[in-house]
């Protein structure tokens, strides 16, 4: 490994984690909300991650064009998030989101999101140290699969010990500007390298793509890759860590511009994830898929650019995996811990908790990486958005705009069935679109009935007062 590589990366690493360390350690004043700027940080340094770089190229390498549904449906939940939740979100009163379904249906229905929202949560971690993994293994391809996930999620552990959630949003703002220099660089490399779009083009004609549409926005089927899309926006409207972004911004307007922000800068990221992934398929139809844009910047840019590109995908990728991580134990502190104790209210104690919580969820996601999970790490991503959809969506929705005339046993009833249905027929398999829409389906009938059968108890109060 040349030094002007490890010195870029050094560098890269050194600063976005000494940013981390600062901005995370520094004393804030107490109830000081965030501006439009750190509020768009919070967002992309989440969202913007291992799926949105490594993850693209991934599956750019094996469907083209496709692959643009995470950047691109990340842009679109952004912009529904900004017009249609952040009034509802803020107006609320409530810390977290399973707090507004536990408002309106009870403790039992609270817990019960409590839990499934954070096995969707955790999946998506699954899949950010598999994407870690994409980096270490070009760097250091002696290492191994175990202690390439073991160094992630280490490093995963110190940005929540030393930056934590304060530390998110001026690193969330850097990381952003280093991602867009190193895909936008790889972009232009490959169109440099194929001498311009036009030569692009007749190179990515020339794959032999096994009658797969590289150039299609559905090359996977418009039901899976459609579906995709909108398991990704449901996905994000049901994601303790960007609610917390709105909810922690200054007013509603600058919860909604950092919002409308995060939608225009997101879905352009995956267009250089797309070029690299056909690239390297033309060039190198041998390698392993998740691989394509670590191998590219390795061989194709200069040492030092390599060095700064592979640090910045790194860190993108541990940002992303330690901010849901956050988000899982600040819903196991507040939803879960504190429904059977208070003896853990004291900050200081409910931090030390919060950070305990955060190492075994990564180190638990380590243990469940290291089979042969590591081949696709957009469905991961893409599962884990649906079931979290699937859980919270509709009751959410029915909680901020039908109070009190739906009873609760409907609500239960929706947030246990309707992922379990999600999981099923994914597994299996059978359906031609995704199977977000069976769960959503199956939620949006129960809540029907459930408003239709009415709360009979809100009728009484209404009557008797």
């Amino acid at each position: 490994m040349e030094i002007s590589l490890i010195i870029g990366l050094v560098l890269t690493i050194g600063l976005i984690l000494g940013l981390s360390i600062f901005s995370g350690t520094r004393s804030k004043k107490p109830g000081l909300k965030n501006g439009t700027a750190i509020t768009a940080g919070i967002i992309m340094g989440t969202l913007v991650g291992g799926s949105s770089t490594v993850g693209t190229a991934q599956l750019a390498y094996n469907y083209g064009m496709s692959a643009w549904w995470f950047t691109l449906g990340g842009g679109i939940a952004c912009l529904v998030l900004a017009i249609g939740f952040v009034g509802p979100f803020r107006k609320s009163g409530c810390s977290t989101l399973v707090q507004m379904i536990e408002h309106e249906y009870g403790p039992s229905a609270g817990m019960a999101a409590s839990i499934l929202n954070s096995v969707g949560t955790f999946i998506n971690i699954i899949s950010q140290l598999i994407a870690a993994t994409a980096v270490i293994t070009v760097l250091f391809p002696q290492l191994g699969l175990i202690p390439e996930l073991l160094i992630s999620a280490v490093f995963m552990i110190l940005y929540v010990v030393f930056g934590g959630a304060k530390g998110a949003g001026m690193v969330g703002i850097l990381k952003l500007a280093l991602l867009y220099v190193a895909m936008m660089a790889s972009g232009i490399m490959v169109l440099f390298l194929t001498g311009g779009v036009g030569g692009a083009l007749e190179l990515f004609r020339g794959i032999d793509s096994q009658g797969v549409n590289l150039f299609s926005l559905v090359a996977r089927g418009a039901g899976k890759d459609i579906g995709a899309c909108v398991s990704l926006i449901f996905g994000v409207l049901t994601t303790q860590t960007y609610a917390q972004a709105i909810l922690a911004s200054k007013t509603d307007a600058t919860a909604r511009k950092g919002a409308v922000i995060s939608a225009c800068m997101i879905p352009p990221i995956g267009i250089g994830g797309i070029l690299v992934g056909l690239y390297m398929r033309a060039t190198h139809p041998g390698i392993v898929a998740k691989t394509a844009l670590t191998s590219f910047v390795m061989e194709q840019m200069p040492p030092l650019l390599s060095g700064i590109i592979m640090g910045a995908l790194f860190i993108a990728v541990v940002g992303t995996g330690a901010g849901l991580a956050l988000g899982i134990s600040f819903i196991v502190n507040k939803d879960i811990i504190k429904r059977f104790t208070h003896k853990l209210d004291n900050p200081r104690i409910e931090a030390i908790v919060g950070k305990t919580i955060t190492a075994i969820v990564l180190l638990l996601g380590v243990c469940l990486s290291t089979g042969s999970l590591g081949d696709t790490i957009l469905q991961f991503a893409f599962m884990s958005m649906g079931l979290r959809g699937a859980v919270v969506l509709v009751p959410m929705c029915c909680s901020i705009w039908l109070k009190g005339r739906i009873k609760h046993v409907f609500a239960m009833i929706s947030i246990i069935v309707s992922p379990i249905l999600v999981l099923i027929f994914g597994v299996v398999n059978v359906l031609p679109f995704d199977s977000l829409f069976v769960g959503i389906a199956a939620s949006v009938v129960i809540m029907a009935i459930g408003l239709a059968v009415g709360n009979k108890d809100s009728r009484l109060q209404t009557t008797n007062g």
